[in-house]
């Protein structure tokens, strides 16, 4: 009997432990998980869903699982349990309870490249001051007053070099345009010098291990990406230093209308979080642009009609201003505009520059019956809101007269697009997160389409099509051939 006196004594705490585990077990079988596959172990089903597919498409890998699971399905992407969505109204739901019941979720290797101080991946209170130093540096009235004249000189800086019947990059030619454009306004720095020059160097190589396999080893475009990340950091870090010591000795840089002037004045950042804010805003406001420039130009000869209404619109433009003497576009101008944006919209929804995104689940959340379990990785993928044929007729064909609000009537066809679809249309995001350089996207791609349809006409030189990589990229660069119009 005594022999048996421990085991009595543990018994308790055996029976505990069982009915603890029965009802952990318990409260994972009471989750209603959408349908789905895992996949393999830790890689789940990434491999699948990153593999390059057109751009004007979701997927072999999403068509499967939303013709399989539905437009909500599980799986495991990214090393972590996630919950895909293809759903218009759980992307907006997600989007508008940021910060409640979803926070952004970036994998820790984008954070190891763009900084831990990156807007993109910050969350709560330091993404919301970053965000409205953002929102102030690009002020409806700076945009009216400073960054579309900005705008308009780099549109044509570029465009002028471009001869009769030449062959090049579009894809190039619209990345120039926005890095000189960014590199001049973040920081005053001029196109074609030399330190501009490497600086673009440096920032081509950063962002092709931005884009690559998160591989830390010599060699790989992510390792070059991170020394390259250190190579412009220590550069704006000796531009910050020459800025400080001006501000220190009184004198004033008025010439210097740039956001790091501006971040050093307005604001108690840190050098790091300067540096961080500084490289991200040069990242976002490049490449998001840039391949939203090259989408236009690629799917414009498509479509004759949309090109010959966009020069009548912009041709009257032009009339107006040379009977009024000016030459520089003014903001009259550019509400002017009206079926340019169509094509913009219609570019960014068909193109979809930005796919999908990466959030994570704060508390356990119901939706249309399904569970999303705390902790769990959201995907909203926005892409495939955009080529919803629930939401979009014909969501294959690029045809801009669908955001008309009157639905158009000149070549449209059947093609329109609702109200209800057009609140489901967030090329930029949406909620606490909504892109701080919208409205900056837009006039780039507005005024460069304005002057490109004045003076150029193009043809594709070569086959050539937007693939998803996930990221938007033309294999060859978009080779076109222009003719002076």
């Amino acid at each position: 009997m005594p022999d048996s006196e421990p085991i009595f004594l543990l018994l308790p705490s055996i029976l505990s432990l069982i009915l603890f585990f029965i009802l952990i077990k318990r409260k994972q079988r009471t989750y209603n998980l959408p349908p789905g596959n895992m996949g393999w172990p830790f890689l789940g089903e990434t491999i699948g869903y990153l593999r390059p597919y057109s751009a004007t498409s979701v997927g072999e890998f999403m068509h499967q699982h939303i013709s399989r699971y539905g437009n909500i399905y599980k799986s495991n992407l990214f090393g972590e349990k996630t919950i895909v969505s293809a759903d218009a109204g759980l992307n907006k739901f997600i989007l508008q309870n940021e910060g409640r019941l979803f926070e952004c979720s970036y994998p820790r290797s984008i954070g190891g490249i763009l900084g831990k101080w990156s807007m993109l991946v910050l969350v709560g209170d330091m993404h919301r001051d970053m965000r409205i130093i953002s929102l102030n540096f690009l002020s409806n009235a700076r945009l009216r007053t400073h960054l579309l004249r900005e705008v308009e000189k780099h549109t044509l800086l570029v465009l002028d070099t471009w001869k009769e019947k030449c062959i090049f990059s579009a894809q190039d030619e619209a990345k120039k345009f926005t890095f000189n454009l960014m590199a001049k306004n973040i920081m005053s720095m001029d196109p074609g010098h030399p330190e501009t020059e490497q600086l673009k160097k440096e920032y081509v190589t950063f962002m092709k291990g931005v884009v690559s396999a998160p591989v830390n080893l010599p060699g790989t475009a992510y390792r070059k990406a991170l020394q390259s990340r250190s190579t412009i950091l220590k550069f704006i870090e000796k531009k910050m230093e020459v800025r400080i010591r001006k501000m220190k000795e009184g004198k004033e840089n008025s010439e210097e209308d740039d956001l790091l002037e501006w971040v050093l004045k307005h604001s108690n950042l840190s050098t790091e979080q300067i540096l961080d804010l500084i490289l991200s805003l040069l990242f976002a406001g490049h490449e998001t642009s840039s391949v939203a420039i090259t989408l236009a130009i690629y799917f414009l000869p498509g479509c004759p009609l949309a090109i010959q209404q966009l020069r009548e619109e912009h041709l009257e433009i032009a009339r107006a201003k040379n009977q009024s003497g000016e030459t520089e576009l003014n903001w009259d101008d550019y509400k002017k505009m009206e079926f340019t944006q169509c094509v913009i919209n219609e570019t960014l929804r068909l193109g979809n520059v930005v796919r999908f995104l990466h959030r994570k689940a704060l508390k356990d959340v119901r939706y249309k019956g399904y569970d999303i379990p705390c902790g769990w990785k959201v995907l909203p993928v926005i892409a495939a809101v955009h080529l919803d044929p629930c939401l979009f007729d014909h969501p294959q064909l690029f045809n801009p007269w669908r955001w008309q609000q009157n639905n158009g009537s000149r070549g449209a066809g059947t093609t329109t697009s609702s109200a209800s679809s057009s609140n489901y249309f967030m090329p930029f995001g949406g909620g606490p997160r909504l892109c701080a350089g919208t409205e900056l996207a837009k006039l780039e791609m507005a005024v460069f389409i304005h002057h490109l349809v004045l003076n150029y006409q193009w043809e594709l030189a070569d086959t050539d099509e937007a693939f998803a990589f996930p990221f938007v990229d033309f294999p060859k660069g978009l080779p076109i051939r222009v003719f002076k119009s």
